[in-house]
């Protein structure tokens, strides 16, 4: 397939929200007590909420910067690209990049919103529910058949959480960012009964509990010093136990319909992790007492769990080892990892050396992405209109110049000792 024909959907980019996004649909007697975006001295902009202060970190928006003011260092708006934040502007970026459609994930408030978790249930509630309308009504609705729709959880009360998932998909939303592990947040974990509203809300209502890495909170960081390329390397990693940990976990065999993404979680791994799981099935169930239903435990991974990958030659070579039908493309914009606004041309690159035919191409840039999400975007734009070339075309002069943004170029040395704090830390709460 021409590099300018695919037609890309990516399952897994990011917004760094705007300070206004709570203004449309927070009930006023709460507006006072919101989330607060605050522009600090030093040009830096940060959330504060209730004594937290969240920064936002440079390796979050890094889209059309050089790799020297990569960092986990703050940052403010106007270091980084518009289309981060603003809705106009990021479809211009995303046609840019030749890509039709994304599914955002938040940023301040946490992959869970346990951000929002206070005493007071019904403030909390209330400000996911904010969260979630301003997403689904002002950030999606923008630009039908663009975004895939995803709402936060109410994660503090699962018949909460399951009560909003039934809202939401009312509105036409089937994607619900979870955490990869409750049981280190301090909420049951997933093989607790406890979660069961959810698993069926999510089943009723076609919902895909998308689950990202680094959800849990947890950095993979083995020891305080270890230099922040392990901690990258080993991102993916928590995914991995995620996945065991679902695959074995009663809702598994209890829930049919439920769906699992594991979001940026890599594909290459896959076939092993399948192997693995038959072997360990075929050797220990006799007395761990799993059953499922005389099926394999890879059977069963590919009826409910999606994979996606960015850049995974591996995994698109072994595809078929995987589930040709549980893999989708991901553009990670704004993140470090991204490819933006070069991806169709990586991407292709990747699928051309693993001989990938037209129909599996289409199955992972687009036609996966819309089954399992129940997502059509081409009700609202034309086939035509859709490809790598045609939303090109329509970004003609948009400026997607790599340049530097920061407001002060900060040393490597500098850069390396904000990890290492933030590392000590992970251990430290990890202990």
């Amino acid at each position: 397939m021409d590099r300018d024909d695919l037609i890309l959907i990516s399952v897994d980019d990011h917004i760094i929200e705007p300070p206004d996004m709570f203004v449309n649909h927070l009930p006023e007697r709460y507006k006072k007590d919101a989330p607060q975006l605050v522009h600090r001295d030093d040009g830096t902009d940060v959330w504060q909420f209730r004594g937290v202060t969240i920064t936002n970190s440079a390796l979050n928006a890094v889209a059309g910067r050089p790799k020297e003011e990569y960092g986990v260092e703050p940052q403010g708006l106007d270091e980084i690209r518009p289309g981060c934040y603003d809705v106009h502007e990021r479809i211009k970026d995303m046609n840019a990049g030749g890509i039709l459609a994304q599914m955002n994930f938040p940023s301040f408030p946490g992959f869970s919103a346990r951000l929002f978790a206070t005493e007071d249930a019904d403030f909390s509630l209330a400000l996911v529910r904010a969260y979630n309308d301003w997403h689904i009504d002002e950030w999606c609705a923008a630009y039908p058949g663009r975004f895939i729709p995803m709402a936060l959880p109410a994660i503090w009360d699962a018949e909460l959480c399951a009560a909003e998932v039934r809202r939401v998909a009312e509105k036409g939303v089937h994607s619900l960012t979870f955490t990869e592990n409750p049981a280190v947040l301090g909420y049951p974990s997933f093989h607790d009964p406890y979660w069961n509203p959810l698993w069926r809300a999510l089943s009723d209502t076609d919902t895909v509990m998308s689950v990202h890495i680094g959800s849990s909170g947890r950095l993979a960081v083995p020891a305080a010093d270890s230099p922040p390329d392990v901690m990258i390397t080993l991102q993916p990693m928590n995914i991995v136990s995620a996945a065991a940990d679902l695959l074995w976990s009663p809702p598994i065999k209890q829930f049919p319909n439920l769906k699992i993404a594991l979001s940026e979680g890599g594909t290459g791994w896959i076939p092993y992790f399948l192997e693995r799981l038959d072997r360990t099935f075929e050797m220990h169930s006799t007395w761990t007492l799993q059953d499922f239903g005389g099926k394999l435990p890879s059977e069963v991974f590919r009826e409910h769990f999606l994979t996606c990958f960015i850049t995974d030659k591996l995994g698109v070579r072994l595809r078929h080892d995987i589930g040709i039908d549980n893999i989708c493309w991901e553009g990670d914009y704004p993140h470090s990892d991204s490819l933006w606004p070069d991806a169709p041309e990586q991407l292709h690159d990747v699928m051309s050396s693993c001989d990938v035919p037209d129909d599996d191409a289409r199955k992972i840039t687009f036609e996966n992405a819309m089954r399992w999400y129940s997502f059509d975007p081409f009700a609202h734009i034309p086939r035509e209109q859709a490809t790598v070339g045609a939303l090109r075309r329509a970004a003609e002069g948009h400026d997607v110049t790599t340049r530097s943004r920061s407001h002060q170029l900060i040393e490597p040395a500098e850069k390396l000792e904000a990890f290492r704090s933030k590392a000590r830390a992970a251990v430290a709460a990890a202990r």
